[in-house]
């Protein structure tokens, strides 16, 4: 039999996956609602978060769709966003025991996300697939259900309300980025260089043409590749 708490239990791995599920439940419930009150259709809302699992991106694509943009815009910006979800997988196949084969090496890198990278990555030694399974179960279902309950409140919260709460799943971002900006002069220039362009975009007319979706792409990779220059970091370090 195998250890619950062996780096190949499925159940250790729903324990583990449990404390991210149920804060995964109360932002998805934010962004269902943000998504209604943008007039995205609820069941597709809902279809949205069962097919992803990426907060920023869908955020930034329900904006999108919103506005009306092109499949090429929607490419490009989940490409800038989620990158960085290849080069967490890359740093897992570290630890990853013989019994992932390619078919299971695919299908747990669709549960990959900031979160389950960190507890994955905190396990000593290998892991297994099983760890995995169970590791990103309950925070995939975490997801979809508050985005479930989210499009349902939408529906019958009143309007104020809705908006109130709509907003709180940019609660979250801000939480991402106060603490490093706070302890890193460079990541704090950053998003210094990233929030004046995005004002730009908005208050300027001369850049009224420029959509939503390739503000956000502009605003990433100018942002990144000026502190690239500004505050490299020390790949030794």
């Amino acid at each position: 039999m195998t250890d619950i708490k062996s780096q190949n239990s499925y159940i250790y791995g729903l324990l583990k996956g449990l404390p991210i599920a149920l804060g995964y439940l109360s932002v998805s419930f934010g962004f269902g609602i943000s998504a209604l009150g943008q007039g995205i259709w609820g069941l597709g809302t809902i279809l949205i978060s069962l097919t992803n699992l990426t907060s920023a991106g869908q955020v930034a694509g329900v904006a999108i769709i919103a506005a009306g943009g092109t499949f090429l815009e929607m490419a490009l910006t989940q490409l800038v966003i989620n990158i960085r979800y290849c080069l967490m997988g890359l740093a897992l196949t570290q630890k990853l025991d013989k019994s992932f084969t390619t078919i299971h090496r695919m299908i747990t890198s669709f549960g990959i996300t900031d979160e389950v990278f960190a507890v994955a990555a905190a396990e000593r030694g290998m892991i297994g697939r099983r760890f995995m399974y169970g590791l990103i179960t309950l925070p995939y279902f975490g997801w979809a259900l508050g985005t479930t309950l989210g499009v349902y409140a939408g529906q019958i919260l009143p309007q104020n309300l809705c908006a109130a709460l709509g907003i709180a799943i940019y609660s979250m971002f801000v939480a991402i980025i106060v603490p490093p900006s706070r302890d890193d002069k460079g990541t704090l220039l950053a998003v210094l260089i990233s929030s004046g362009i995005s004002c730009a975009f908005y208050f300027i007319p001369l850049f009224a043409g420029i959509s939503q979706g390739f503000s956000v792409i502009i605003c990433a990779v100018v942002a990144a590749g000026i502190m690239a220059f500004v505050a490299p970091k020390d790949l030794e370090t």
